[in-house]
């Protein structure tokens, strides 16, 4: 398997997509070196095997939202991700989208924003969970056709919640169980769990110290029928082409 230049530019700006994702061509230093940020910036790249074209997209750290986050932490944002995955659905090279996950969770908003770009995606989707894939970043694991998480990997599931100020009236709460179960409802849809199960996780109160919730390895999150499988990069890879060939999607 080899490794290829990313050839596609966010914010629209699409004709540098235009040229062949694979094609061996030999441009520019300035050109080579702008590419070679951009991908580093996104943790993507297009990979060519089989004689088909994948696109690879890694979501690690924390998912930023409307917010800012400090320089100092590892974030996803989402305002960069959602632009090339509407390019990747709309070139007709690129077979299919491989997602790699490890991240702690994050903006609630921008995560569903993603996993629903993901989960509408035409073309074949396959996710994978690596170190970790908690909080939103569930959604985000489950959207993708079929999933993946390594035997090391875990999950966390527990409740929405807030580090800001909040009112404490009936309207609060009730308002905090509509985002809930938004996100619940996203989860049950593209996984083989069910709501009430779901929703035992989330108010487990016997494994968090500070915090409702339940914390999943790689085995319990198929038992859960969270996840599809256990496996390895490679088993994910595989599993894409063959959806590929197959043209079951």
């Amino acid at each position: 398997m080899r490794k290829y230049k990313n050839k596609a530019v966010i914010y629209g700006q699409r004709d540098e997509f235009v040229k062949n994702p694979c094609e061996d061509d030999s441009p520019k230093k300035e050109e080579s070196d702008e590419q070679s940020d951009l991908s580093s910036e996104l943790g993507s790249v297009f990979i060519n095997h089989r004689g088909k074209v994948i696109y690879c997209l890694t979501i690690i750290g924390q998912v930023e939202g409307h917010y800012i986050l400090p320089s100092s932490n590892k974030t996803t944002k989402y305002e960069h991700v959602i632009p090339m995955l509407v390019s990747v659905e709309e070139d007709d090279r690129v077979d299919g989208v491989l997602i790699m996950i490890n991240t702690v969770g994050g903006d609630v908003e921008a995560g569903l924003a993603i996993a629903e770009v993901i989960a509408g995606l035409k073309k074949p989707t396959v996710s994978i969970v690596l170190g970790g894939g908690h909080s939103i970043g569930i959604p985000l694991a489950v959207a993708a056709k079929k999933s993946f998480i390594a035997k090391s990997a875990t999950m966390t599931v527990h409740a929405v919640r807030t580090s800001g100020l909040t009112v404490g009236v009936w309207q609060t709460f009730e308002y905090f169980k509509r985002i809930q179960d938004r996100i619940t409802e996203f989860i049950v849809e593209n996984s083989a769990i069910d709501f009430s199960r779901y929703n035992e996780l989330v108010l487990n109160t016997g494994q968090l110290v500070t915090d409702v919730g339940t914390i999943l390895d790689g085995e319990d999150a198929v038992d859960e029928g969270l996840i599809d499988s256990i496996g390895t990069v490679s088993d994910a890879v595989d599993a894409l082409y063959d959806m590929i060939e197959a043209k079951n999607y």
